[in-house]
């Protein structure tokens, strides 16, 4: 007899049926107690995948950053989030006619082609996510990358996004001090 199989016996001993630790009990061919192995829910990760905001507005600059986002997606396994935004004192974005910033959809078919012009260029599929924004969306997501407080509200809660406060460098102690 093996050391787990009299460790389990010895756990279970005149205690048929009943279950120790919350693990079931069952039997084996021999008729011997045996404890099941639990199962267990997978693990969430610590820590989420991050998201990468690109404004696309037609610019080379701005071809060169989805480009980059792209990249780096693939390398962090982050989602791209390329966004288009629509000024609302009447100015289309920069390559958009001012009739395109009326039809959201015309404005998104645009956007999803610069976007399939970087990924044809990048090779990597799968991490981006396009969306049309107004201007008062996009700037308050931008100041918060700055350093502005945003707070998200929803059915669910409040969430206050700020950036970490940059920890001072760690002072080395010398030996014997």
């Amino acid at each position: 007899m093996s050391d787990a199989d009299r460790c389990s016996d010895e756990s279970v001993e005149g205690r048929p049926g009943s279950s120790t630790a919350g693990h079931p009990i069952g039997e084996d061919a021999a008729g011997r107690s045996r404890v099941e192995p639990m199962r267990l829910a997978p693990l969430l990760p610590r820590r989420q995948n991050p998201w990468l905001l690109v404004d696309v507005d037609g610019s080379p600059s701005s071809h060169g950053a989805l480009v980059w986002a792209l990249r780096e997606a693939a390398r962090r396994e982050a989602t791209v989030v390329a966004v288009c935004v629509i000024d609302d004192d009447g100015d289309a974005p920069a390559g958009l006619p001012r009739l395109a910033r009326r039809g959201s959809t015309a404005v998104l078919d645009r956007l999803e082609a610069q976007v399939l012009r970087a990924i044809a260029e990048t090779g990597v599929v799968g991490r981006v996510r396009t969306a049309v924004l107004e201007r008062p969306v996009f700037e308050a997501l931008s100041s918060a990358a700055r350093g502005a407080d945003l707070v998200v509200v929803s059915g669910r809660g409040k969430t206050l996004l700020r950036p970490a406060v940059p920890r001072q460098p760690a002072r080395r102690l010398v030996r014997g001090a």
